[in-house]
């Protein structure tokens, strides 16, 4: 199946084409016709399956067709299509893909977002754009400012839903969605569909078509995991130690603080290891710059706090390294979706101590499988990080036999086995001093 089966116009199979898109993704094939065709979807697609074009695609086709072909003017202050985004960097990454699919085409484009001069903004808001890229906060800032209108709005576009409710926006949310026309057409994309999610979906989109492309084997990422265990005070020692024995080359390192981010990167740099690290507590500029460094390859490790998470899409990387496990399940799904995107192979690599070994099992359950283990003798660990939950057999478990006897000799054997008196009571102790794969509070 090819781009142009989706009934998308020459402009945009040029683009597409001189980009190197050849066939489209599991979640482009199911989306865009219904976006064509005007329906209102809920989509559920896993990060590096090509869901940005899969809105995005389809918004271009309707602008072009719709009012460019026409020569329909746009007033100004006003806005077509508004594609909310959680974060800096995604309504950069978004909008710079709108840039590349509209290249053949008269469409305005815009990211929108805090951390930096408003006037800026303000000034190309006065001439009107046909798709804003924004962050809730500073589009409610605008809005208050009577920055920009939303009486012209045809279609809303919710990117990494459940990122925004994690990070506190649903008031932001409700507040933007009051403000827009009733007649609108809704996208609501989410790498996870949580009852938080749904409920915004619900309020929000009308007689939606539901997609998902989660269990869809074509666009599974080719992401190799596996983990070390260490203790947590040899975590920056042994980062360094692998760097130079594995022959990393380029790497993302995630960590949970940014004032650990810094120190690690510190540590490194004592080891002869040059690092930079991106985090909240850096301006907007900086960062933009430190990510661009990191795509040319200028800087080989790059150290983020989970602000860089979701989203980014950094091209040929093939290394994501979690130096400390996050605390929610979805958060380390979307860190090692940075690696093995558009079919591409990756690796992701956990150093993990004993005091993770909750998030370890939550991980684990949640893949569905026990994560490779890998030791290396210059690093002994002292505090054991217990055997997961998937694989703990208790000491007093049975093992079942294909020659088992018959039920009813098995209950036979049980009442004549019986423990009695002292004997029961022994059993019983015995029991309770069962270790626990847990470790103690």
């Amino acid at each position: 199946m090819s781009f142009s089966t989706l009934k998308l116009s020459a402009p945009i199979l040029t683009a597409l084409a001189d980009l190197g898109y050849e066939k489209p993704t599991a979640i482009q094939k199911k989306a865009i016709p219904h976006v064509l065709s005007g329906r209102d979807i809920i989509a559920a697609a896993q990060t590096g399956t090509g869901k940005t074009a899969s809105f995005v695609l389809p918004l271009l086709e309707q602008l072009n067709s719709r009012y460019k072909k026409a020569n329909q003017k746009l007033r100004g202050k006003r806005i077509r299509a508004l594609i909310l985004v959680p974060t800096r960097e995604l309504a950069v990454q978004v909008e710079a893909s709108i840039v590349q699919y509209a290249k053949h085409l008269d469409i305005s484009s815009m990211a929108m977002y805090g951390g930096v001069d408003a006037e800026e903004q303000k000034q190309r808001l006065i001439w009107g754009i046909d798709i804003l890229v924004a962050t809730p906060g500073r589009l409610l800032d605008m809005a208050h400012q009577r920055a920009l209108y939303f009486d012209e709005l045809d279609m809303l576009v919710l990117d990494e839903a459940d990122r925004m409710l994690d990070m506190g926006f649903i008031d932001d949310i409700n507040k933007i969605i009051e403000r827009l026309p009733e007649q609108r057409q809704n996208l609501l994309f989410s790498a996870t569909m949580s009852e938080n999610v749904r409920g915004l979906a619900k309020r929000t989109i009308h007689k939606p078509v539901e997609i998902s492309v989660a269990r869809d084997e074509s666009s599974k990422p080719k992401i190799q995991q596996w983990l070390v265990t260490t203790d947590k005070g040899n975590k920056s020692a042994l980062l360094s130690h692998l760097i130079s024995t594995q022959s990393w080359q380029k790497a993302l390192i995630f960590i949970e603080t940014k004032h650990g981010a810094a120190k690690l990167v510190s540590q490194l740099e004592k080891r002869g290891i040059a690092a930079e690290s991106i985090h909240s507590g850096r301006t907007q500029e900086i960062r933009e710059q430190l990510l661009n460094d990191f795509k040319l390859g200028k800087i080989k490790y790059l150290v983020a706090t989970g602000i860089a998470a979701r989203g980014l899409d950094i091209g040929e990387l093939n290394l994501v390294v979690n130096y400390d496990l996050p605390g929610q399940v979805d958060e380390y799904i979307h860190r090692i979706g940075r690696t093995g995107r558009a079919g591409a192979s990756g690796e992701a690599v956990s150093l993990v101590s004993k005091d993770n070994f909750r998030e370890l099992c939550a991980i684990e359950s949640r893949l569905g499988h026990v994560i490779e283990r890998k030791e290396f003798v210059d690093f002994p660990v002292k505090k054991t990080v217990p055997v997961s939950i998937l694989n703990f057999v208790p000491k007093n478990a049975k093992v079942k036999s294909s020659q088992a006897k018959s039920s009813s000799e098995r209950n036979h054997q049980s009442r004549s086995s019986k423990p009695q008196g002292n004997e029961r009571r022994t059993n019983q102790t015995k029991k309770t001093n069962v270790r626990s794969p847990w470790p103690a509070k």
